[in-house]
């Protein structure tokens, strides 16, 4: 039987197989009033259908630690109780199926305050229900993004502690995992990258400034996250550019870090942060990225990127490239792309009773 499905514990949280999916925003939320930020039926739904699906573990999309932190107005948030009551809806079904809950904890820095996807993306103002983004340094992510407001140190304790309070109202909504989101170009990324970090303060220059706010950022949630549990750090692992980003290399060593603060997988995307970046793209493209993190350090990696077959997913982890793969388009493609994996290696995954007859 293959590796995707065989249990994989972390801590002390059991993930039933190796089939797992990655968060994708979704933009369906209320931009504004009691119930912005607030999952509903959409997400119910969504989420409900992959994990019947027979997929291990779910990570919900990037959720805002602070009503500026969302990529959208549109985005889902963790910054006050109405929102722990309605995600405690969506982890009460997802458990029941068998399925490990988790969720990713963001701030969209410099790229906040978009418009949804489907209508262009762009950015938006108030009169649309944006706001002034914020970042490391008074830079723009490119010529359409206006240019973001510098935060000062003080301004920075106060996100690592937004952090801490969304991972705390994470746990009581009933997660199992938390992810911090630290790729793709938003803030956490940006501190970590040269390209679009110019500080001169502790938090900028040296590759120790620049990792000095994710590490704050992962020991705050560690902290208030209980032991028994893990969590993950999303990273992109290049900026795909030849000079002046961040690498692979960095990467490496920024696993090692990760791991000695109490991160237990590193889920390894790339890219994000440059706008137009010229990156290589095809089937398992990010994949070396993951393998060389998991020969190199002691962490757990999961991969991620144009995995879309069930002997190609199950290859990776045949030659001990990651320990789990990250399923986005395919699986928004196909909900039970999980059970058809299962049914066409020869292995298996949880399957409501209700759907039994399709084994």
């Amino acid at each position: 039987m293959s590796a995707l499905f065989e249990p994989i514990t972390l801590r002390e949280v059991t993930i039933p197989n190796r089939v797992w999916m990655p968060p994708m925003c979704q933009y369906s939320a209320e931009p504004e009033g009691p119930l912005a930020g607030v999952p509903h039926d959409w997400h119910l739904a969504h989420y409900g259908a992959r994990a019947t699906g027979g997929t291990g573990l779910i990570i919900v999309e990037a959720t805002a630690v602070s009503p500026e932190g969302r990529i959208s107005p549109y985005d889902l948030g963790l910054w006050n109780d109405t929102q722990v009551e309605a995600f405690r809806r969506i982890t009460r079904f997802l458990t029941a199926q068998g399925v490990v809950p988790a969720i990713q904890l963001a701030h969209g820095g410099r790229k906040a305050s978009t418009d949804q996807p489907w209508r262009g993306g762009a950015p938006v103002g108030p009169e649309a229900h944006g706001w002034q983004p914020v970042a490391p340094s008074a830079v723009s992510f490119d010529e359409r993004h206006p240019v973001p407001t510098e935060l000062t140190v003080d301004q920075i304790q106060e996100i690592v502690g937004q952090f801490a309070d969304a991972a705390r109202r994470a746990l009581a909504a009933g997660f199992d995992v938390a992810e911090v989101h630290g790729a793709h170009g938003y803030l956490i990324n940006e501190f970590l990258s040269p390209y679009s970090n110019q500080r001169t303060d502790a938090y900028g220059g040296s590759y120790e400034n620049r990792t000095r706010f994710a590490l704050e950022v992962v020991d705050a949630v560690r902290a208030v996250w209980p032991e028994e549990k893990p969590v993950f750090f999303r990273i992109s692992a290049t900026d795909w550019l030849q000079d002046g980003g961040w690498t692979a290399d960095d990467t490496v060593r920024f696993a090692r870090d990760l791991h000695a603060h109490g991160v237990d997988l590193l889920d390894v995307s790339t890219g994000g942060n440059v706008s137009g970046a010229t990156i290589p793209t095809g089937p398992g493209y990010q994949v070396p990225f993951a393998a060389r993190v998991k020969a190199e350090t002691p962490l757990p990696v999961a991969a991620v990127g144009l995995i879309t077959e069930a002997e190609q997913a199950a290859k990776i982890l045949a030659n001990g490239e990651a320990d789990a793969v990250l399923l986005g388009r395919e699986l928004l493609r196909n909900p039970s792309w999980a059970r058809h994996a299962a049914r066409e290696l020869g292995g298996e995954v949880n399957v409501p009773d209700q759907y039994h007859r399709s084994v």
